[in-house]
């Protein structure tokens, strides 16, 4: 029975690899959508709407993009849409620093003695354990942790494609899944309460409010990863040929007594950064803090300054080892492993020129608002059960991230309907976030718009060539749906068992 059922998955994700395969390269879907979200907002914008955007408080308008003026404007701002695509600064400075680490040959170095004394059984749960932890440093994990996942799983004898995906589903899949406390909680928790002071103007809502859960999700994140990774992704992969190109796929050897030294020493600098850093960080007059002396604010310094943090202190190990090693001779040598690292990024800078460009159209047009403004009154019409609303936002949210990649553009979106909807139904603005997390991460590992889904896409072919959308998919799908119906059944089982979800959190409205 479990190999029929085994086979059948199999079956079925292969479908989907090859449909989603025959699709055109990245960067002309994009194209594509741009064209459609221009016609389309050409046709809408003749409709009047009754939605009203939270964000105006007024009726919400389509916007024409075909117009004149519209079309002049968007000339106009071509290069700084291209060059403001946030994803593309973040990817390229930390890639910059990566690159100085991974090709001097200190990463290589340290992932063999880390291999040494890690077992195999376990490499899955840490991968995706690093991943989840990721967080707390913003988009580390998708410039960091997801490659070396693929390095890690190639070095072990493990498919690379394997490591990339469980370290995907660990950073993106489980985006609301940490032990530590990240810069999302107070910006998600910002909305929730001005949502919430729509009905009770006195209201508080903690910034800690979903800690807990989120905690408590981890292990839960960690289990279905591991699970799935290992009994159904990398069964399924075992016949696909690792043919990437092989000076892009790092090699492993043992060290020599020259490295050896040298991966100390160069470890020996990391070290040194993370405690300086530390240093800094700790006092409560920190310049890293915010006004109000909070460090994990998005306001903070240290919060905006994630990617250089990474840069530097990849770049510090990174010199070190090469210097000490043999790997580098002069400054030129350095230089020239950052401009390797670029080489390498290259097809991920077209596919975000046009991925920029189709993010600042479906934004301006105002069409993604509608379908979450819409699709959010709809479910307030059903009038359904709180635990059946519930899960009712929970997959809704989950399809309004197909077509709105934000996770903070959403919930300032759904939150200002949600929260007050929910609190007519004696049911806490700290669950409603909850719920709005959950569907939100569960299907970020499959949504087209995603800003770093293509880069995914290049860290898979360094080793398989023939990846494609189709292929990314196909191993993410799993994920997203078990995550969706296991998390959100976990959700309802930890509601009715009255765990706590967070600091000076409650499941009712208002609170006992």
């Amino acid at each position: 029975m479990e190999q029929a059922k085994s086979t059948w998955v199999t079956r079925a994700l292969d479908k989907v690899e090859v449909v989603g395969n025959k699709l055109p390269d990245p960067a002309i879907i994009f194209f594509i959508c741009l064209l459609i979200i221009w016609v389309c907002s050409a046709i809408f914008s003749q409709f009047t709407f009754a939605a009203i955007d939270p964000r105006t408080g007024e009726a919400i308008v389509i916007n024409n993009l075909l117009t004149g003026a519209s079309l002049a404007d968007f000339m106009s701002r071509m290069v700084t849409i291209f060059t403001g695509f946030a994803p593309l600064g973040v990817v390229l400075v930390a890639m910059l620093g990566v690159g100085v680490a991974e090709h001097s040959g200190f990463i290589s170095a340290g992932l063999k003695r880390m291999l040494d004394g890690t077992p195999k059984k376990l490499l899955t749960p840490m991968v995706v354990l690093v991943a989840i932890v990721s967080h707390t440093a913003t988009d580390a994990g998708y410039v960091l942790v997801i490659p070396l996942a693929g390095v890690i799983f190639y070095a072990m004898g493990r498919h690379p494609l394997a490591g990339i995906a469980a370290a995907f589903a660990g950073v993106s899949g489980g985006f609301s899944a940490n032990f530590v406390p990240s810069a999302i909680d107070p910006l998600l928790q910002s909305f929730t309460q001005e949502a919430a002071r729509i009905v009770d103007p006195a209201i508080m809502v903690n910034p800690l409010n979903n800690w807990f859960f989120n905690s408590a999700s981890s292990l839960l994140v960690i289990g279905i990863a591991w699970y799935l990774t290992d009994k159904v992704i990398e069964p399924r992969l075992k016949n696909v040929e690792v043919d990437g190109d092989p000076d892009e796929i790092p090699k492993f050897e043992d060290l020599d007594p020259k490295q050896t030294r040298a991966l100390r020493w160069a470890t020996g600098s990391m070290v040194l950064g993370i405690v300086l850093l530390v240093a800094v960080l700790v006092p409560e007059n920190s310049p890293m803090r915010d006004a109000d002396g909070v460090l994990t604010s998005f306001t903070a310094p240290a919060m905006q300054s994630i990617v250089p943090i990474i840069f530097l202190l990849f770049l510090m190990p990174g010199v070190v080892y090469g210097y000490m090693s043999g790997t580098f001779t002069s400054t030129k040598d350095m230089i020239d492993t950052m401009t390797k690292a670029m080489q390498g990024m290259s097809y991920y800078i077209v596919m975000a020129f046009f991925c920029a460009l189709f993010i600042d159209a479906f934004g301006k047009s105002n069409l993604g608002a509608l379908m979450a403004l819409e699709g959010a009154e709809a479910l307030k019409s059903l009038s359904l059960p709180p635990m059946i609303t519930i899960v009712g936002i929970v997959f809704l949210t989950a399809f309004v991230n197909l077509f709105v990649g934000s996770s903070s553009a959403k919930w300032a979106l759904l939150g200002p309907i949600f929260v007050p909807m929910l609190m007519q139904l004696n049911i806490s603005p700290d669950l409603t976030q909850i719920a709005y997390r959950v569907g939100d991460s569960s299907s970020n590992i499959v949504t087209p718009l995603l800003p770093y889904f293509p880069l995914v896409v290049v860290y898979c072919q360094r080793y398989v060539k023939s990846t494609g959308i189709g292929t990314l998919l196909s191993m993410m799908l799993p994920f997203c749906i078990t995550l969706l119906i296991c998390w959100t059944s976990f959700l309802l089982l930890y509601w009715a068992i009255g765990l706590p979800l967070g600091v000076q959190a409650s499941y009712i409205y208002p609170a006992p």
